[in-house]
């Protein structure tokens, strides 16, 4: 009896192997974050191109070509940049037309001299766009003098000393007129804060010159204080813009979020590009209430290295990843991420900035290769 008990028990146990299916989930690489999108977010997403000048054209074929591999369902519309002695009204409020008809703007180089229709500060100032994002942090398999930086850089870009007001008072005397308004310096200080909670950051540095520029700077920095009130969790420190710079050279992983006005925004934002690797490597973006543009974190054109093909497209990239996750298309961000970070970090293609000699295309068909697509 217990023997024909025990043949039925072995018979049962051989059946189930046979029938059940082994359960692979306990085996899977990682699992994928839930992301509940409204209905239509899948729609085709329309971005306006703008190739730029210098090293521009190569960076975004690069990000096309990336795209174009990874199915992300984005159409791009090249909106040519006319040069200023071509320029008429009609052609300036038809190119204007074209650019914001679409979702978002992706932004080659554009330098601020006179020979195109707009340069930086008119682009941004026509679409009301005042929050210049630079996010520079540290990438494996990249040489920096420091390790483990990340820092978010939100720099006002509508006023200060990019106003434009100036004058010559007399033959040799040239007053130039600096203006910040509490509005304005509220807005962004609001816009601060409010990413550093959405980003879960924990301390905002505000960076000023207010020994000195008493009133212009201490405008600034009332804004900004009364904004913090709202945010009893986020550590907020103001630093004069002197000090900063050697905190900087010194200590760059103290800072988290930095909130400046326009002027030292602009330059400590090629700092903060350099500190991770330079032009090619921390990405940007300009946010207004209506309309968005994403970029290189440091704007430069790179006009030297332009007939070369060898700028590193890395910044760009990450900028039009940075774009991907405005436009609610999180997975392709990630996957293009982990590709450029994979990229960099096996150190087999690089570009002449990191030490290499390899050019824009061979890092794009790197990446390309190194896309997780199933």
């Amino acid at each position: 009896m217990f023997s024909l008990r025990n043949n039925l028990v072995r018979k049962i146990k051989s059946y189930n192997k046979l029938v059940t299916p082994k359960r692979t989930f306990a085996k899977q690489k990682k699992l994928s974050t839930t992301f509940l999108q409204r209905p239509g977010e899948g729609n085709m997403k329309r971005v306006s191109l703008i190739d730029g000048e210098g090293v521009g054209p190569y960076l975004t074929d690069s990000v096309q070509e990336i795209f174009e591999a990874a199915h992300v369902p984005v159409k791009f519309e090249n909106i040519p940049i006319i040069e200023a002695k071509e320029m008429s009204v009609n052609i300036e409020r038809q190119t204007m037309d074209k650019l914001v008809q679409n979702d978002v703007i992706l932004k080659g180089p554009i330098s601020n001299d006179d020979v195109l229709m707009w340069n930086n500060h008119q682009i941004s100032k026509a679409l009301e766009i005042y929050a210049y994002i630079v996010h520079a942090f540290t990438i494996p398999g990249v040489k920096t003098r420091h390790d483990d930086i990340d820092i978010v850089l939100i720099r006002e870009n509508s006023e200060g000393e990019y106003a434009s007001i100036e004058h010559e008072l007399l033959p040799g005397v040239i007053e130039s007129i600096k203006v910040i308004t509490h509005e304005n310096s509220k807005r962004i200080a609001e816009y601060a804060f409010e990413y550093a909670l959405l980003s879960n950051r924990k301390k905002i540095t505000v960076v000023h010159k207010a020994n000195i520029m008493k009133l212009c700077d201490g405008e600034f920095l009332d804004a900004a204080r009364e904004v913090s009130h709202r945010y009893p969790t986020i550590l907020y420190e103001e630093m004069i813009v002197d000090a900063t710079c050697m905190n900087l050279a010194t200590n760059p992983q103290a800072f988290d979020i930095m909130l400046l006005p326009n002027l030292y925004g602009s330059i400590i934002g090629s700092i903060v590009a350099g500190l991770v690797g330079g032009a090619g490597i921390a990405p940007g973006a300009n946010i207004g209430r209506k309309y968005a543009i994403f970029e290189q974190g440091a704007r430069h054109s790179g006009k030297d290295i332009a007939k070369t093909g060898q700028a590193n497209p890395t910044a760009f990239i990450l900028s039009a990843v940075m774009m991907l996750r405005h436009l609610g298309l999180p997975f392709f961000a990630e996957q293009i991420q982990n590709s450029i970070f994979k990229t960099l970090e096996e150190r087999k293609v690089r570009t002449p900035d990191l030490g290499g000699n390899h050019g824009t295309a061979d890092l794009t068909r790197r990446v390309i290769e190194n896309l997780d697509i199933d």
